[in-house]
C-alpha cells in the first residue's frame, strides 16, 4: 500500500507549539482542552523532543525549547510573549473554556456572541500561548457580515 503524501489529519495548516516544560504542557493540553495525545517523543534530558495531539479534528505538534540549536527554537515564555494565536471551532464552547479556566488557563475575553456569528472566547495558556474557541452559530453572506462590523465600530 503506498504512502500517503499528507497524512490524515494533517490536511491543513500544523501548528507548531515551542513550549518550556514540554510534558507539563501535554498534560496541561490533555487535561485543559480535552486534546487526545497522539505521539510522545521524551529526549534523555527529560524534555520534550515532539509531541503530537488532537483537539476534535485540529491537530498541533509541540516540543520543549531548544535555544542551543541553530534554528532557535524558543517559547514564548523566553520571548515574553507571543504574536501569533490558535482558533479551534468546536462544539459546546462555554463548557469548554470554562474547563480550561479551571485546569489553569487564564481567560483572556469572555465567551460571548460575536457579530460575525460565532460565541467565542479566548484564553491564554500557562504556557504562553493564545487560543480562541468558538462554536459557529450562523452563517453570514459577506454583505451581511461587513454591515454587523460597520454597525460595531459606529
Amino acid at each position: 500500500m503506498p504512502v500517503k503524501p499528507i497524512p490524515d489529519g494533517f490536511e491543513g495548516v500544523t501548528p507548531y507549539l515551542i513550549v518550556h516544560d514540554g510534558p507539563a504542557a501535554l498534560d496541561f493540553y490533555v487535561k485543559a482542552f480535552g486534546a487526545v495525545e497522539l505521539l510522545r517523543m521524551p529526549m534523555p534530558d527529560g524534555r520534550l523532543g515532539h509531541a503530537e495531539l488532537r483537539i476534535g479534528k485540529a491537530t498541533f505538534m509541540l516540543a520543549d525549547e531548544f535555544p542551543d540549536m541553530p534554528s532557535v527554537a524558543v517559547s514564548p515564555r523566553t520571548l515574553g510573549g507571543t504574536s501569533a494565536g490558535f482558533m479551534i471551532y468546536l462544539e459546546g464552547v462555554d463548557a469548554f473554556v470554562e474547563r480550561a479556566v479551571a485546569a489553569g488557563a487564564i481567560l483572556e475575553r469572555p465567551v460571548q456572541d460575536q457579530f460575525y456569528g460565532d460565541r467565542s472566547g479566548t484564553v491564554r495558556d500557562p504556557f504562553g500561548h493564545k487560543w480562541t474557541f468558538a462554536t459557529h452559530l450562523e452563517d453570514l453572506s459577506p454583505e451581511e457580515l461587513n454591515r454587523r462590523a460597520a454597525a460595531q465600530e459606529g
